[in-house]
């Protein structure tokens, strides 16, 4: 029995005193305290002025100016100068370089073979008109039932470089593909009118040949007229006739046969 007796007293015995238990509340007691200490600092609301730069208190402080009188600025001043510079700006046909009224006086001048033609005028690039009667030629021969469209084109580009190259040679400022081919387009009206009675009769017989041959010197006539006063090719009107002639006799010849 002294044994577990022994072993009893050994067991429950410890070095835990009360001292020790009262200065362990005492600590957890200061740190609760300092953690409420804590939790109300961090519950307190900073001043409103803790976070705004200084920079946004001075420029509060500082503005003098209206609300609504804003001042200008360097972009709406650009804005005001776009606005204007697009006001500015030339309407879209002159752009595309498409002008009315140059159109009607060149037609006018095809049209009238002893009418004096405007160089200045008659110098542009202009393929509107060119264009209008090339489809309006193709258009009639298809009505006389002659599927001819690549014909005409063909033709008129082949035509356009012969010119312009005989041309370059023989006059001394020169001049540009655009402008022959201006010419030779305007100039390809009269031949509208002979493919517009084909629809009407056949221009195979005397008639037909009387009219298609006045057709080509309408055409040859108003072209080298137009050449010599657009270049200032004085007294070399029949030798620039000449080759037109051939050009137009070739439409001709698709327009009768």
């Amino acid at each position: 029995m002294s044994n577990f007796e022994q072993f009893h007293f050994d067991f429950y015995q410890s070095n835990y005193a009360i001292d020790d238990q009262e200065e362990g509340y005492n600590s957890y007691g200061s740190n609760e305290n300092i953690r409420g200490s804590r939790n109300s600092r961090t519950g307190e609301q900073p001043p409103a002025s803790a976070f705004a730069p200084s920079e946004m208190l001075l420029s509060s402080q500082s503005y003098t100016g209206q609300i609504l009188q804003p001042t200008n600025s360097p972009n709406t001043l650009s804005h005001l100068s776009y606005s204007d510079e697009f006001d500015e700006e030339p309407p879209l046909l002159e752009e595309l370089g498409i002008n009315f009224e140059h159109i009607w006086q060149k037609t006018l001048t095809v049209l009238n073979p002893m009418k004096p033609a405007d160089g200045s005028i008659m110098n542009e690039t202009d393929l509107t008109g060119p264009m209008v009667f090339c489809l309006a030629l193709g258009a009639t021969l298809l009505l006389a039932g002659k599927v001819h469209f690549g014909y005409v084109y063909g033709m008129s580009a082949i035509g356009c470089l012969a010119m312009h190259a005989l041309l370059n040679l023989m006059s001394v400022p020169g001049v540009s593909h655009g402008c022959v081919a201006s010419v030779l387009g305007y100039c390809l009206l009269p031949m509208v009118i002979l493919s517009s009675s084909a629809v009407v009769f056949s221009l195979q017989g005397t008639l037909g040949t009387l009219l298609a041959l006045s057709i080509i010197g309408w055409c040859s006539w108003s072209a080298s007229k137009i050449f010599t006063s657009a270049l200032a090719m004085e007294g070399q009107q029949l030798l620039i006739a000449y080759p037109c002639a051939l050009l137009y006799g070739l439409f001709a010849l698709l327009t009768v046969f």
